[in-house]
């Protein structure tokens, strides 16, 4: 089903105002044009649809890649704590000459700081060399034991993550909020989050999450938990929204033909449409001219995609392609489609 003219906090909403879905589509794309691509959040805050993502991103490669995409355009960089890059990250930030307070910088809470919230949140500011962020994540719904044997992956003998299991995930909601309430953090959201994993903290929450960050791509729309996340007001990002590496979306027959009947790359209408699926997409490189291409492809794409094409490619996973590219080996039940239950901790 195609999602142009969704009403919600996406971007095809500004300040409440609703139409019909040809109405909606072009504000949506003015909105884009008008203002560096901005998609307000529940909490009245705005954030780009693009961004840069640097998971996977070599420490002596990220600061270059950071500094190339902030002069290509980009104001949004996806962060975390466990990429063990973010020191680089500042670097390329400060080198690129755009001031801090014009760039979104994400970063995201490490499941073995589930007890030392604002422990982790002040390893992230120092290492990126500002004091704040525009939004915060939980980036698994898992805490793992702080005193394990790796302080990022700690283990157990059957290989699973060493699981906190005492630890109560609204609690650690309750920690996240507390760093919006003293100033520290703009925003907050989820990372990986199912709509069960969501549940288990929206009662509980004085505030919703703003995001939750999944693997979103061609072969993995998850459409069902999108139109979740619209009746929670939760914005939904793209991780890997190319795929993983040698990705088989590349060679997508109905994304590569669509692509070729409007004169762009497979990796712009990968992007494109999940734009239109109201989705903030996260690429990766490390290539100046491939961070550029991106940002200009993604909107190019989303300029010429009809309704009927986003039709055809979110019924590209059902007709066969569903396929996750990355699933950790948390040995809990995260409560997401197509990912197998896993042997649980024990």
């Amino acid at each position: 089903m195609a999602r142009f003219g969704r009403s919600g906090p996406g971007p095809s909403t500004c300040k409440g105002q609703q139409g019909t879905d040809s109405e909606s589509r072009t504000l949506f794309r003015t909105f884009l044009i008008m203002s560096s691509h901005l998609i307000k959040l529940n909490n009245g805050e705005s954030i780009p649809a693009i961004g840069l993502g640097t998971w996977q991103s070599k420490p002596n490669e990220v600061a270059h890649a950071v500094e190339a995409a902030l002069r290509a355009g980009y104001r949004h960089l996806d962060c975390a704590w466990a990429y063990g890059n973010e020191k680089e990250v500042g670097q390329g930030l400060r080198a690129s000459g755009v001031p801090r307070e014009e760039v979104y910088i994400t970063s995201k809470l490490w499941g073995t700081y589930h007890r030392r919230v604002e422990e982790c949140l002040d390893q992230t500011l120092a290492n990126l060399g500002t004091d704040y962020l525009d939004l915060y994540l939980v980036h698994w719904p898992v805490a793992m034991n702080p005193n394990g044997n790796h302080p990022v992956f700690p283990t157990r003998q059957n290989g699973n993550r060493d699981v906190d299991e005492s630890r109560d995930l609204k609690d650690t909601w309750k920690d996240m909020e507390a760093l919006v309430k003293k100033g520290e953090v703009k925003s907050i959201g989820a990372s990986n989050f199912s709509q069960m994993m969501l549940e288990k903290i929206l009662p509980i929450a004085e505030i919703i999450p703003a995001v939750n960050q999944l693997e979103l791509h061609l072969y993995n729309p998850q459409l069902k938990l999108l139109d979740y996340l619209k009746s929670k007001t939760i914005v939904p990002q793209a991780y890997s929204p190319l795929g993983s590496t040698n990705s088989p979306l590349f060679t997508d027959e109905v994304a590569t033909q669509i692509a070729s009947k409007y004169g762009l790359n497979t990796s712009d209408v990968l992007l494109g449409y999940l734009l239109a699926n109201d989705v903030v997409v996260l690429p990766k490189s490390v290539t100046p001219t491939r961070i550029e291409a991106n940002f200009k492809g993604a909107l190019a794409a989303y300029n010429k995609l009809a309704a009927d094409d986003v039709d055809k490619l979110d019924g590209v996973a059902a007709g066969g392609k569903q396929k996750r590219l990355i699933m950790p080996a948390w040995g809990v039940d995260l409560g997401f489609d197509n990912w197998p239950i896993p042997n649980l901790n024990k």
